[in-house]
């Protein structure tokens, strides 16, 4: 194990290099142990094998918790073994007690790259240049060759709904794992599609400003603009809109601007917009 070009034990003086620098160009499997703990004594050789197994497709760092006191304590480690993947400098999740082999490599499996992504990339690289059926085509091949990759799943939702069947693009993500049904990237995609359909059904942006530009108490046509300016990228236009429409007909369509702008909220996650007009909306109903 000790000879292994896939593991290594850190200390202060190449954590930076290996667990920070490193999980830029490969993800970093980090096993924080102690010599007392007989859990971590089981996990570490299950850990070793896998890292020898994957061949270079993440690296092992292993960190003595007794010995390396400064690290354990800026991720605030409290129990071993807890382990921690970092990706791009930052981690990105973590288990905590000996996982048997299978669960270890669900857990990886998750984040390490897979042939299969070879074909997602391609795909989207097709989604950007407006070729939606040649990007469905390399994910229907993807999906054959690999079912269980969720980003396979995820990027053929996006085609879908590029292409118009919003529909199909549900389905397929409500084939995903509970767990991946919670990643921010699904979330935002569902907000997306939510506003598609809303979007589809109306006029075009043009034609939505001339109704409002001629009846500023259209709420129809306010509400359908707010969906234009969602898929345009002009959130913070789509949330004054909803805003106004709350201020001004809050019965429209059952209460359709509040709900669309949670909607829009969950899709924005920690943008700092979010937090203002969560405010003006709050000071709106109450």
């Amino acid at each position: 194990m000790a000879d292994s070009p896939h593991i290594f034990e850190i200390d202060q003086n190449n954590y930076e290099q290996i667990v920070i620098q490193g999980s830029h160009r490969v993800p970093v499997l980090v096993d924080f142990w102690a010599g007392w703990c007989q859990p971590c004594q089981m996990l570490m050789p299950v850990l070793a094998r896998l890292a020898d197994e994957y061949q270079g497709r993440f690296i092992l760092a292993k960190i003595n918790t007794e010995e390396q006191q400064a690290i354990a304590a800026q991720f605030g480690i409290r129990s071993i073994p807890t382990v921690k993947l970092f990706k791009n400098g930052q981690p990105v999740d973590e288990f905590a007690g000996a996982l048997p082999d299978n669960q270890i490599r669900a857990f990886l499996d998750k984040h390490l790259p897979r042939a299969s992504d070879d074909n997602v990339t391609a795909a989207q690289e097709r989604l950007l240049a407006g070729d939606t059926a040649g990007a469905m085509t390399l994910l229907q091949t993807a999906h054959t060759e690999d079912p269980a990759n969720p980003r396979v799943l995820i990027a053929m939702a996006q085609a879908q709904a590029a292409g118009g069947d919003v529909d199909a693009a549900e389905q397929t993500l409500d084939t995903l794992p509970a767990d991946e049904q919670q990643k921010t990237e699904v979330t935002r995609l569902r907000g997306q599609m939510y506003f598609d359909r809303i979007a589809i059904a109306a006029d075009d942006g043009a034609t939505l400003r001339a109704r409002l530009d001629a009846d500023a108490n259209d709420s129809e046509a306010r509400y359908r603009l707010a969906a234009h300016q969602v898929m345009d990228g002009d959130a913070e236009g789509a949330m004054e809109n909803l805003l106004r429409l709350m201020q001004t007909d809050r019965k429209f369509g059952d209460d359709a601007a509040r709900q669309a702008l949670l909607k829009l909220f969950d899709m924005l996650g920690d943008d700092p917009a979010v937090t203002r007009y969560r405010a003006r909306m709050f000071n709106l109903l109450h």
